[in-house]
């Protein structure tokens, strides 16, 4: 059966498409925090999931 991500790790892979200008502004946010891309993207994600979860319960 086909795995959509690596499951000794817990994490998925996916495909992301994003604008050109949207993927640069995320580079140089990500070198500013020493983070990869991915690594920010995933910062980004989380933040926006916990703000919605705080958001949620108030």
């Amino acid at each position: 059966m086909p795995s959509d991500g690596d499951s000794a790790s817990g994490q998925k892979k996916i495909l992301l498409r994003l604008r050109h200008e949207l993927w640069t502004e995320i580079a140089h946010w990500a070198e500013d925090d020493l983070r990869s891309i991915n690594g920010q993207i995933e910062f980004i994600l989380t933040e926006a999931v916990k703000k919605r979860k705080k958001k949620q319960n108030s």
